[in-house]
């Protein structure tokens, strides 16, 4: 293979249009992730719409609301869990403090609505594991909101994988780091640990976790990590992480992650016969760079770069309303988390840990 096959690399794989009414959604949150990225991206989507705001201030609801036309209703969380305004949305979308998901998705559950999750499911993998039995035990689909798999970057790189691209993978290196500090203060519930289950390693760390998983297929046996903090607002939890992931005797994963330095991330596959990179994978709004290294050449695309949102949004609704199995599910949310415990417990013992 001299050069990336570019035919259907920025097309939807997963779209069949359907004739049924736009999917309903109740934004349960209303911090700055849900108001400058969701609800922009549910009001530019093809299959989705929101209806219905979920959150603490009705100050904040009311001024979201103003500026959303679609918007029908607004509950505190307390009107939302007795089941307020039930019939005025399909599904939820949960973005919230990660030790807070169980309690809105079990409210949302009870009301037998769909569930889109942020990422991670919860603050601890026992958490986790409730509020997906919570979803199973209610029958309701429930989709955990690893943005980057539902876009046309990731899901391209796993074809060309799968198809024998760079022969056998037996190294992947992953980054990605950012300023948190310009978005969050420092009293910000990301830096709690209580709130958060971790700050840099279970927040960005789990990016480049979950796409190496979503791309080869394979899950690690055994894990490596190092934490350091040097800012004071990182006091007691972790700003900096380096982590190895053990798949098997010939396929390692190297990652690095921070929350104090420049918008960059990255994957990088190198097999037995070629080498495949994906630039500016994580984050929305970045321009992604294919390059494909073989047999002495290199072929690079730059596709039109799609909002993440929106086709997380459209992905999810599409596929309710075809009555279709949603990926990444809440096996695979949960799957991360006792990665990512594993690895704050080698941070922390500074040993390797098994799963």
């Amino acid at each position: 293979m001299n050069e990336i096959d570019l035919d259907g690399l920025v097309e939807r794989d997963w779209e069949e249009e359907t004739d049924a009414d736009p999917v309903r959604f109740a934004m349960v949150g209303l911090g700055w992730w849900t108001r400058e990225q969701a609800i922009p991206a549910v009001e530019a989507s093809d299959y989705a719409e929101t209806t219905v705001l979920v959150t603490g201030s009705p100050e904040k609801a009311d001024d979201v609301a103003a500026d959303v036309a679609s918007v029908t209703a607004t509950l505190t969380y307390e009107e939302y869990a007795d089941g307020d305004a039930v019939d005025e949305y399909d599904a939820v979308y949960v973005c919230t403090p990660n030790a807070l998901h169980h309690d809105h998705v079990r409210a949302a559950a009870d009301l037998g609505k769909a569930v889109l999750c942020e990422k991670p499911l919860e603050a601890s993998v026992e958490e986790a594991e409730a509020l997906v039995d919570t979803c199973e035990t209610a029958d309701v689909p429930l989709m955990v909101a690893y943005r980057v798999t539902t876009g046309p970057a990731a899901r391209r790189a796993r074809d060309l994988i799968d198809g024998g691209a760079i022969g056998d993978v037996v190294s992947v290196v992953g980054h990605m780091s950012d300023t948190v500090l310009d978005s969050v203060g420092p009293d910000s519930w990301r830096l709690d640990p209580e709130l958060s289950g971790g700050t840099t390693l279970n927040d960005i760390g789990i990016y480049p976790l979950n796409a190496t998983r979503f791309v080869l297929g394979e899950d690690p046996r055994a894990v490596h990590a190092t934490t350091t903090s040097a800012h004071e607002a990182f006091d007691g939890v972790d700003e900096h992480g380096a982590f190895t992931l053990e798949f098997s005797e010939s396929l390692l994963g190297s990652y690095t992650v921070s929350h104090s330095a420049d918008v960059r991330s990255s994957l990088r596959f190198v097999g037995t016969e070629g080498e495949l990179t994906v630039e500016g994978i994580f984050f929305p709004g970045t321009q992604k760079v294919l390059r494909l290294s073989r047999g002495g050449t290199e072929s690079e695309f730059r596709p039109p770069s799609p909002d993440q949102m929106r086709e997380e949004f459209d992905y999810f609704a599409n596929h309710l309303q075809r009555g279709a199995a949603v990926e990444p599910d809440g096996a695979m949310g949960v799957t991360d988390m006792r990665v990512v415990e594993a690895l704050y417990e080698s941070a922390e013992s500074g040993e390797r840990v098994e799963l």
